[in-house]
Protein backbone atom coordinates (compact mmCIF):
# COMPACT_ATOMS: atom_id res chain seq x y z
CA UNK A 1 0.00 0.00 0.00
CA UNK A 2 2.80 2.42 0.89
CA UNK A 3 4.63 1.75 -2.39
CA UNK A 4 1.35 2.34 -4.25
CA UNK A 5 1.08 5.92 -2.92
CA UNK A 6 4.74 6.65 -3.63
CA UNK A 7 3.62 7.03 -7.24
CA UNK A 8 1.57 9.74 -8.92
CA UNK A 9 -0.86 8.45 -11.53
CA UNK A 10 -4.56 9.05 -12.02
CA UNK A 11 -5.43 5.87 -10.11
CA UNK A 12 -3.78 7.16 -6.92
CA UNK A 13 -5.85 10.34 -7.00
CA UNK A 14 -9.01 8.32 -7.68
CA UNK A 15 -8.33 6.10 -4.65
CA UNK A 16 -7.64 9.12 -2.42
CA UNK A 17 -10.81 10.85 -3.64
CA UNK A 18 -12.89 7.72 -2.98
CA UNK A 19 -11.36 7.39 0.49
CA UNK A 20 -12.16 11.03 1.28
CA UNK A 21 -15.76 10.64 0.10
CA UNK A 22 -16.16 7.42 2.13
CA UNK A 23 -14.87 9.14 5.26
CA UNK A 24 -17.25 12.08 4.79
CA UNK A 25 -20.44 10.17 3.86
CA UNK A 26 -21.54 9.73 7.52
CA UNK A 27 -21.27 13.50 8.03
CA UNK A 28 -23.37 14.21 4.93
CA UNK A 29 -25.98 11.65 5.99
CA UNK A 30 -26.25 12.81 9.61
CA UNK A 31 -26.35 16.52 8.73
CA UNK A 32 -25.09 17.32 12.23
CA UNK A 33 -22.59 20.11 12.77
CA UNK A 34 -20.11 20.11 15.61
CA UNK A 35 -19.03 23.72 15.76
CA UNK A 36 -15.84 24.93 17.35
CA UNK A 37 -14.68 28.32 18.57
CA UNK A 38 -17.05 30.91 17.14
CA UNK A 39 -15.48 33.96 18.77
CA UNK A 40 -15.26 37.73 18.11
CA UNK A 41 -11.56 37.16 17.42
CA UNK A 42 -12.27 34.93 14.40
CA UNK A 43 -13.71 37.43 11.88
CA UNK A 44 -12.88 35.44 8.72
CA UNK A 45 -14.44 32.25 10.07
CA UNK A 46 -17.48 34.19 11.34
CA UNK A 47 -17.98 35.79 7.92
CA UNK A 48 -17.82 32.46 6.05
CA UNK A 49 -20.00 30.79 8.68
CA UNK A 50 -22.70 33.47 8.30
CA UNK A 51 -22.67 33.04 4.52
CA UNK A 52 -23.19 29.28 4.83
CA UNK A 53 -25.39 28.93 7.92
CA UNK A 54 -28.60 28.69 5.87
CA UNK A 55 -27.87 25.00 5.21
CA UNK A 56 -25.86 22.40 7.17
CA UNK A 57 -25.52 20.42 3.94
CA UNK A 58 -23.91 23.38 2.17
CA UNK A 59 -21.53 23.81 5.12
CA UNK A 60 -20.52 20.17 4.82
CA UNK A 61 -20.01 20.52 1.07
CA UNK A 62 -17.87 23.63 1.61
CA UNK A 63 -15.84 21.88 4.33
CA UNK A 64 -15.26 18.88 2.06
CA UNK A 65 -14.20 21.01 -0.92
CA UNK A 66 -11.92 22.97 1.41
CA UNK A 67 -10.32 19.70 2.58
CA UNK A 68 -9.75 18.61 -1.03
CA UNK A 69 -8.10 21.93 -1.87
CA UNK A 70 -5.93 21.82 1.26
CA UNK A 71 -4.97 18.22 0.46
CA UNK A 72 -3.71 19.18 -2.99
CA UNK A 73 -1.83 22.13 -1.50
CA UNK A 74 -0.30 19.94 1.20
CA UNK A 75 0.88 17.34 -1.31
CA UNK A 76 2.32 20.06 -3.57
CA UNK A 77 4.30 21.50 -0.63
CA UNK A 78 5.60 18.03 0.31
CA UNK A 79 6.71 17.28 -3.27
CA UNK A 80 8.24 20.73 -3.81
CA UNK A 81 10.32 20.40 -0.65
CA UNK A 82 11.29 16.75 -1.37
CA UNK A 83 9.72 15.55 1.87
CA UNK A 84 8.02 12.97 -0.35
CA UNK A 85 9.19 11.74 -3.76
CA UNK A 86 9.00 13.89 -6.88
CA UNK A 87 6.11 11.79 -8.21
CA UNK A 88 4.16 10.88 -5.08
CA UNK A 89 0.67 11.18 -3.64
CA UNK A 90 1.81 10.03 -0.21
CA UNK A 91 1.27 13.46 1.33
CA UNK A 92 -2.29 13.68 0.02
CA UNK A 93 -3.14 10.19 1.26
CA UNK A 94 -1.81 10.75 4.80
CA UNK A 95 -3.30 14.26 5.07
CA UNK A 96 -6.81 13.15 4.08
CA UNK A 97 -6.63 10.24 6.49
CA UNK A 98 -5.47 12.22 9.53
CA UNK A 99 -7.67 15.27 8.88
CA UNK A 100 -10.80 13.10 8.45
CA UNK A 101 -10.13 10.18 10.78
CA UNK A 102 -13.06 10.99 13.11
CA UNK A 103 -16.60 12.14 12.47
CA UNK A 104 -15.89 15.20 14.62
CA UNK A 105 -13.33 16.37 12.07
CA UNK A 106 -15.70 15.98 9.10
CA UNK A 107 -17.36 19.30 9.85
CA UNK A 108 -16.86 22.99 9.23
CA UNK A 109 -15.03 24.51 12.21
CA UNK A 110 -12.48 27.33 12.70
CA UNK A 111 -9.30 25.29 12.56
CA UNK A 112 -10.38 23.58 9.33
CA UNK A 113 -10.51 27.01 7.67
CA UNK A 114 -7.20 28.14 9.15
CA UNK A 115 -5.37 25.08 7.79
CA UNK A 116 -5.10 26.70 4.34
CA UNK A 117 -3.22 29.71 5.74
CA UNK A 118 -1.10 27.58 8.11
CA UNK A 119 0.06 25.49 5.14
CA UNK A 120 1.08 28.70 3.36
CA UNK A 121 3.04 29.77 6.47
CA UNK A 122 4.87 26.44 6.48
CA UNK A 123 5.51 26.64 2.72
CA UNK A 124 7.01 30.12 2.93
CA UNK A 125 9.21 29.16 5.89
CA UNK A 126 10.45 26.06 4.05
CA UNK A 127 11.14 28.11 0.92
CA UNK A 128 13.15 30.67 2.88
CA UNK A 129 15.87 28.12 3.65
CA UNK A 130 19.12 29.27 2.01
CA UNK A 131 17.29 31.84 -0.15
CA UNK A 132 19.59 34.81 -0.74
CA UNK A 133 16.69 37.24 -0.32
CA UNK A 134 13.99 35.69 1.84
CA UNK A 135 12.42 38.94 3.06
CA UNK A 136 9.26 38.60 0.95
CA UNK A 137 8.74 34.98 2.04
CA UNK A 138 9.06 35.96 5.69
CA UNK A 139 6.70 38.91 5.23
CA UNK A 140 4.11 36.63 3.58
CA UNK A 141 4.54 34.04 6.35
CA UNK A 142 3.64 36.68 8.96
CA UNK A 143 0.68 37.90 6.90
CA UNK A 144 -0.66 34.37 6.37
CA UNK A 145 -0.30 33.67 10.09
CA UNK A 146 -2.43 36.74 10.84
CA UNK A 147 -5.11 35.44 8.45
CA UNK A 148 -4.91 32.00 10.08
CA UNK A 149 -5.47 33.59 13.51
CA UNK A 150 -8.55 35.36 12.13
CA UNK A 151 -9.98 31.91 11.43
CA UNK A 152 -8.66 30.13 14.53
CA UNK A 153 -7.14 32.56 17.01
CA UNK A 154 -4.91 30.11 18.99
CA UNK A 155 -2.84 29.56 15.83
CA UNK A 156 -1.20 32.87 16.76
CA UNK A 157 1.23 30.84 18.91
CA UNK A 158 2.91 29.76 15.68
CA UNK A 159 4.64 33.14 15.67
CA UNK A 160 6.89 31.67 18.38
CA UNK A 161 7.56 28.68 16.12
CA UNK A 162 8.55 31.05 13.32
CA UNK A 163 10.99 32.87 15.61
CA UNK A 164 12.54 29.59 16.79
CA UNK A 165 13.02 27.99 13.36
CA UNK A 166 14.37 31.03 11.52
CA UNK A 167 17.93 30.43 12.83
CA UNK A 168 17.60 26.78 11.75
CA UNK A 169 16.71 28.06 8.27
CA UNK A 170 19.80 30.31 8.49
CA UNK A 171 17.63 33.43 8.80
CA UNK A 172 18.32 34.30 12.42
CA UNK A 173 19.39 37.95 12.26
CA UNK A 174 17.35 40.50 14.23
CA UNK A 175 16.21 42.23 11.04
CA UNK A 176 14.88 39.00 9.51
CA UNK A 177 13.29 37.99 12.83
CA UNK A 178 11.25 41.19 12.78
CA UNK A 179 9.93 40.79 9.22
CA UNK A 180 7.27 38.11 10.01
CA UNK A 181 6.08 40.25 12.92
CA UNK A 182 5.75 43.23 10.57
CA UNK A 183 3.74 41.11 8.12
CA UNK A 184 1.49 39.93 10.94
CA UNK A 185 0.89 43.44 12.29
CA UNK A 186 0.39 44.80 8.76
CA UNK A 187 -2.69 42.59 8.26
CA UNK A 188 -4.16 43.40 11.66
CA UNK A 189 -3.55 47.11 11.14
CA UNK A 190 -5.66 47.14 7.98
CA UNK A 191 -8.33 45.00 9.66
CA UNK A 192 -8.60 47.37 12.64
CA UNK A 193 -8.63 50.44 10.34
CA UNK A 194 -11.35 48.84 8.22
CA UNK A 195 -13.52 48.10 11.25
CA UNK A 196 -12.86 51.59 12.64
CA UNK A 197 -14.00 53.23 9.39
CA UNK A 198 -16.84 50.94 8.34
CA UNK A 199 -17.78 48.74 11.30
CA UNK A 200 -18.45 48.67 15.02
CA UNK A 201 -14.97 49.27 16.43
CA UNK A 202 -15.97 49.50 20.13
CA UNK A 203 -17.74 46.11 19.98
CA UNK A 204 -14.82 44.53 18.15
CA UNK A 205 -12.33 45.94 20.64
CA UNK A 206 -14.45 44.75 23.56
CA UNK A 207 -14.63 41.27 22.01
CA UNK A 208 -10.85 41.04 21.78
CA UNK A 209 -10.46 42.41 25.30
CA UNK A 210 -12.89 39.89 26.79
CA UNK A 211 -11.37 36.98 24.88
CA UNK A 212 -7.82 37.82 25.92
CA UNK A 213 -8.82 38.33 29.57
CA UNK A 214 -9.79 34.65 29.93
CA UNK A 215 -7.40 31.69 30.09
CA UNK A 216 -8.41 29.42 27.22
CA UNK A 217 -6.19 26.46 28.10
CA UNK A 218 -7.45 23.48 30.09
CA UNK A 219 -7.54 19.68 30.10
CA UNK A 220 -11.33 19.67 29.77
CA UNK A 221 -11.25 18.64 26.11
CA UNK A 222 -9.52 15.33 26.84
CA UNK A 223 -11.23 12.05 27.54
CA UNK A 224 -10.02 8.45 27.54
CA UNK A 225 -10.87 7.96 23.84
CA UNK A 226 -8.97 11.00 22.61
CA UNK A 227 -6.00 10.20 24.85
CA UNK A 228 -5.80 6.67 23.42
CA UNK A 229 -6.11 7.95 19.84
CA UNK A 230 -3.47 10.66 20.24
CA UNK A 231 -1.11 8.34 22.12
CA UNK A 232 -1.44 5.73 19.37
CA UNK A 233 -0.69 8.32 16.68
CA UNK A 234 2.27 9.87 18.49
CA UNK A 235 3.89 6.54 19.36
CA UNK A 236 3.37 5.20 15.84
CA UNK A 237 4.82 8.39 14.34
CA UNK A 238 7.97 8.05 16.46
CA UNK A 239 8.56 4.48 15.25
CA UNK A 240 7.71 5.33 11.63
CA UNK A 241 9.87 8.45 11.72
CA UNK A 242 12.96 6.62 12.94
CA UNK A 243 12.28 3.86 10.43
CA UNK A 244 12.30 6.39 7.59
CA UNK A 245 15.19 8.42 9.03
CA UNK A 246 17.47 5.40 9.37
CA UNK A 247 16.75 3.96 5.93
CA UNK A 248 19.27 3.75 3.12
CA UNK A 249 17.53 6.46 1.09
CA UNK A 250 19.68 9.55 0.62
CA UNK A 251 18.19 12.71 2.15
CA UNK A 252 19.57 16.12 1.32
CA UNK A 253 20.58 18.59 3.99
CA UNK A 254 17.63 20.77 2.94
CA UNK A 255 15.18 17.93 3.63
CA UNK A 256 16.75 17.26 7.02
CA UNK A 257 16.57 20.95 7.93
CA UNK A 258 12.88 21.14 7.02
CA UNK A 259 12.10 17.99 8.99
CA UNK A 260 13.92 19.53 11.97
CA UNK A 261 11.74 22.63 11.61
CA UNK A 262 8.67 20.36 11.57
CA UNK A 263 9.65 18.38 14.66
CA UNK A 264 9.87 21.63 16.62
CA UNK A 265 6.28 22.32 15.61
CA UNK A 266 5.22 19.14 17.46
CA UNK A 267 5.48 21.11 20.72
CA UNK A 268 3.05 23.75 19.46
CA UNK A 269 0.72 21.09 18.07
CA UNK A 270 0.56 19.44 21.48
CA UNK A 271 0.13 22.84 23.17
CA UNK A 272 -2.95 23.65 21.07
CA UNK A 273 -4.57 20.38 22.14
CA UNK A 274 -5.09 22.06 25.51
CA UNK A 275 -7.14 24.92 24.06
CA UNK A 276 -10.65 24.87 25.52
CA UNK A 277 -13.00 22.69 23.48
CA UNK A 278 -12.78 19.39 21.62
CA UNK A 279 -9.10 18.50 21.13
CA UNK A 280 -9.87 17.09 17.68
CA UNK A 281 -10.84 20.60 16.58
CA UNK A 282 -7.51 22.04 17.72
CA UNK A 283 -5.74 19.97 15.11
CA UNK A 284 -2.33 21.50 14.42
CA UNK A 285 -0.82 18.26 15.66
CA UNK A 286 -2.46 16.42 12.74
CA UNK A 287 -0.75 18.69 10.20
CA UNK A 288 2.60 18.07 11.89
CA UNK A 289 2.07 14.31 12.04
CA UNK A 290 0.96 14.30 8.40
CA UNK A 291 4.32 15.81 7.41
CA UNK A 292 6.36 13.41 9.55
CA UNK A 293 4.39 10.29 8.54
CA UNK A 294 4.48 11.24 4.85
CA UNK A 295 8.25 11.65 5.14
CA UNK A 296 8.64 8.32 6.95
CA UNK A 297 6.48 6.39 4.46
CA UNK A 298 8.38 7.92 1.54
CA UNK A 299 11.88 7.07 2.75
CA UNK A 300 11.60 3.79 4.66
CA UNK A 301 13.05 0.74 2.95
CA UNK A 302 11.29 -2.18 4.62
CA UNK A 303 7.59 -1.32 4.50
CA UNK A 304 6.18 -4.64 5.74
CA UNK A 305 5.42 -3.71 9.35
CA UNK A 306 4.46 -0.15 8.35
CA UNK A 307 1.92 -1.53 5.86
CA UNK A 308 0.48 -3.71 8.62
CA UNK A 309 0.09 -0.69 10.92
CA UNK A 310 -1.46 1.38 8.13
CA UNK A 311 -3.96 -1.35 7.25
CA UNK A 312 -5.02 -1.76 10.88
CA UNK A 313 -5.28 2.01 11.31
CA UNK A 314 -7.45 2.33 8.18
CA UNK A 315 -9.75 -0.42 9.45
CA UNK A 316 -10.01 1.32 12.83
CA UNK A 317 -10.82 4.68 11.20
CA UNK A 318 -13.56 3.28 8.97
CA UNK A 319 -14.98 1.20 11.83
CA UNK A 320 -15.21 4.37 13.91
CA UNK A 321 -16.99 6.25 11.11
CA UNK A 322 -19.50 3.53 10.24
CA UNK A 323 -19.95 1.40 13.34
CA UNK A 324 -18.55 2.55 16.69
CA UNK A 325 -18.65 6.34 16.21
CA UNK A 326 -16.59 6.91 19.34
CA UNK A 327 -15.16 10.25 18.16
Amino acid sequence: MIKFFRQSYAIQYVVIALMAIALWIPAFVSGKLTMGLGEPVTPIFNLVDRLLDFSPFVQHIFAFVLLVFETLLFNAIMVKNQIVGKVSTMGAFVFVLLMSMTETQTNFYPFALSVFFILLVISNLFDSYLMPNAEMNLLKAGAYLALASMCYFPSIVLMFWVMIVLPIAKKGSLRLQLIPIVGFLFVYFFYFVGVFLFGDFPSMWLGYKEYLSVLHFSVGGFNLKTIILLSLLLIATVFLFFGGNNSGFEKTIAVRIKISMTTIMVFFGVLLLFVTGNVLMNGLIFIVLSILISYAFSYMGNTGWANMFLTLFLLMVFANHYYFRFL
